[in-house]
């Protein structure tokens, strides 16, 4: 079985190729790699859309399970030029399940305080350029759950290209 203790080593601080991870999944690294970490944890293989505004935009989702608790777990991801840019990682978690989560999110990147209003609640880390975001809204027994991992880099390099003007995609509903 998987377990959580490997959710991604920290690199040590001033290290040139740091980065955040989590379920081992990180941003800022392929398509290929991305899609090899979701088979790894027993998904079918990310699911993508490319953009039609930009060719070099893509969406992708997959679904695995938390290799402790065999919860459902979605991946959703935002890659630009095959590259990742953001990742989430998101789940409905029982309370243990996600107490379990921060602890080993905390246990790799150090303790972080939370900002809190009212059930909802983030706690941030960053590392280098890269940025790992836990977010969470507390229900009955159960809390809404996610882990985004963002690279500065690979956003920063999103160009629209000479002569493109910027449009504004009417937005998608979840699911």
């Amino acid at each position: 079985m998987l377990a959580l203790a490997s959710l991604g080593a920290a690199a040590p601080a001033g290290a040139q190729n740091a980065s955040l991870s989590f379920y081992g999944f990180r941003a800022g690294v392929s398509l290929a790699s991305t899609d090899a970490q979701v088979r790894l944890l027993l998904g079918a293989g990310l699911s993508c859309q490319r953009s039609t505004a930009d060719p070099r935009l893509q969406e992708c989702r997959a679904k695995v399970a938390d290799p402790v608790a065999d919860t459902p777990v979605s991946i959703w991801l935002a890659a630009i030029d095959s590259l990742t840019g953001v990742v989430t990682v998101s789940a409905t978690l029982p309370t243990a399940d996600f107490v379990r989560w921060r602890d080993e999110i905390e246990a790799v990147y150090g303790p972080r305080p939370a900002t809190v209003q009212g059930s909802q609640g983030m706690a941030q880390w960053i590392l280098g350029t890269q940025m790992l975001r836990l977010t969470w809204r507390a229900g009955a027994r159960r809390v809404e759950t996610s882990v985004s991992l963002v690279d500065g880099p690979v956003l920063d390099g999103w160009t629209l290209g000479e002569g493109a003007s910027p449009r504004i995609a009417k937005p998608r509903p979840p699911g």
